[in-house]
């Protein structure tokens, strides 16, 4: 455990979505398998899926998330191996994503898109919104009622249980370090190696949660 909140502390919603869109602060290159990018995916997208928000720690992660394609394979077979069109997602949205082509977390701030009710229920703001809500099915029942528990869960927890709380919504113990091999062959963006959560986790940075 990476420490405490006290007990009663508000907790801000994990299901917020981000005001701007999301800048990437990582830049590898050059691999030829798009599976080489997995620790920089995670770290890129903080552990959770881009469109419903789902967490590592929240999902039996015997079943590993997903690295998807904004811009299908079958459709830009050249860019099967382009960071900047991996996405994180879990294996729900994936499974239903398929070869849509959806909004671009890069290019559209979700939070202008969807907003999450503590009943569970998620609103579309926009045409972006509507477009992510019926592809990726994130207002159906099963959906509604799994936000609906989380939130109630964490919410109790906060008046009772903090310890409980911070395992709840803290990073994963497994923080890839960017540093070790196999290193890719390029990256623009080295600085983001120095951003990443692991070294921020060694520089005693890292919040308890997010």
């Amino acid at each position: 455990m990476e420490g405490s909140l006290a007990q009663g502390t508000a907790v801000p919603s994990p299901y917020t979505y981000p005001p701007a869109p999301h800048v990437r602060r990582h830049g590898p290159a050059g691999w030829d398998n798009y599976q080489y990018y997995r620790p920089w995916i995670r770290d890129e997208f903080a552990f959770r899926c881009v469109y419903c928000l789902d967490r590592e720690r929240w999902r039996d992660m015997r079943g590993a998330f997903h690295i998807d394609h904004w811009q299908p394979q079958a459709r830009r077979p050249d860019l099967g191996h382009d960071y900047a069109n991996l996405l994180y997602l879990c294996p729900a949205c994936n499974s239903l994503k398929r070869a849509s082509i959806l909004p671009d977390p890069c290019a559209v701030a979700l939070g202008d898109s969807l907003r999450v009710h503590p009943d569970g229920r998620i609103e579309a703001l926009n045409e972006a919104g509507e477009c992510l809500i019926e592809t990726l099915a994130l207002d159906s029942p099963h959906a509604r009622d799994r936000r609906r528990l989380i939130l109630g869960t964490l919410l109790s927890l906060a008046a009772t249980n903090s310890p409980e709380l911070v395992e709840w919504l803290r990073f994963p113990d497994d923080l890839p370090n960017l540093t070790t091999p196999p290193k890719p062959p390029s990256n623009s963006k080295p600085q983001g190696v120095l951003d990443s959560h692991y070294e921020r986790r060694s520089r005693k940075e890292l919040p308890s949660t997010y």
